[in-house]
């Protein structure tokens, strides 16, 4: 028993160095989200992770924490992120809309992944983008990274696609807009239903004022929700792929996806004071940065380069999809 009490001291032991370098490369994240805001906490991490690992020489002994932060801090980071929407708010939306966002998110995933196949893109890498550009970004793309095949780059790959092509959408769409003379209302529809991060939403409405950021936040968000059906969609095939192979099979639904609807559930029935849901939207940011920092510290660059020009051209035909969608189905439906 001794023993035992021992070596669990010592395993949480070897783990304070990773976690150290973990937090601090978070606060770099945050800070350097603050200073530029069209660059995400998430993707700030998911670069520094990919510089810190490539350093040669860069201590061993933070491994071991940093290949904890990797899946703990992801699967509560996810479901915390149910917190920030109740199901009331998509109600609110109307009919329309709904079913705009729908089709925005099932049609750009499954275009997303036939246009991989077509460009000869690996499969773990085209289901990653697809994730990524079809609901939430960085945050989607580390959700399903738990339960599809695929390399250690793929994930950093993704999310620096997110990142370009969102930030060239959310440059691009106000102009568009107001050349077209939408409302503010349209405006916040469409940039809700086509602008990959959370952030970079808020970016894209915010010219168009107040009420156009309220909409697209909203309509964003109700993407999000679908976060969870969706990885437990590819958890399925994953399993009858691997179990034909006969190689492990993950879970039908993972755990940290049935905390995310638990999340949702328990923000819809409005029980949770205003201080408490803004706290868990910042440490939802934190532990998803330090996930994606781990995931990054992991990747080889070598490695991350091979596929980048498929990735590139699959990433620009996934934006100019899920933007005609957001467009089309908006301004037709909503």
């Amino acid at each position: 028993m001794t023993k035992t009490f021992s070596s669990q001291q010592s395993g949480v032991g070897a783990l304070w160095p990773g976690l150290l370098v973990t937090g601090a490369a978070v606060v770099v994240s945050l800070v350097v989200s603050g200073l530029v805001p069209a660059v995400s906490a998430l993707t700030a991490a998911v670069v520094l992770g990919i510089v810190a690992g490539n350093v040669p020489g860069f201590p061993v002994a933070t491994r071991p924490g940093i290949a904890w932060a990797t899946k703990k801090l992801l699967r509560v980071g996810v479901v915390l992120l149910g917190l920030q929407l109740s199901v009331s708010q998509v109600l609110g939306l109307g009919a329309g809309t709904v079913v705009a966002v729908l089709l925005i998110v099932g049609l750009t995933f499954l275009g997303t992944l036939l246009l991989g196949r077509l460009m000869g893109v690996p499969r773990g890498l085209s289901v990653l983008v697809a994730t990524g550009f079809s609901i939430c970004g960085a945050s989607a793309v580390a959700a399903m990274e738990s339960v599809v095949e695929r390399e250690d780059e793929d994930v950093a790959t993704s999310v620096a696609m997110v990142t370009v092509f969102g930030t060239i959408t959310m440059l691009a769409l106000p102009a568009v807009a107001v050349g077209m003379g939408l409302s503010a209302d349209e405006i916040g529809r469409i940039a809700g239903g086509s602008v990959h991060e959370v952030a970079q939403v808020v970016a894209a409405a915010s010219p168009a004022g107040g009420a156009a950021v309220a909409v697209a936040v909203v309509v964003k968000l109700s993407r999000v929700v679908l976060l969870a059906p969706m990885v437990t969609a590819v958890s399925l095939v994953e399993r009858r792929r691997r179990g034909a192979a006969g190689g492990e099979r993950p879970p039908v639904m993972p755990l940290f996806v049935l905390g995310f609807l638990v999340a949702v559930a328990v923000r819809s029935v409005d029980v949770l004071p205003v201080e408490v849901l803004d706290g868990a939207k910042q440490l939802t940011t934190v532990l998803l940065a330090g996930a994606l920092f781990a995931l990054g510290f992991g990747v080889r660059i070598k490695a991350l380069l091979r596929n980048g020009p498929k990735a590139f051209a699959l990433a620009a035909c996934s934006t100019l999809l899920v933007t005609a969608l957001g467009f089309a189905t908006m301004l037709t439906l909503a």
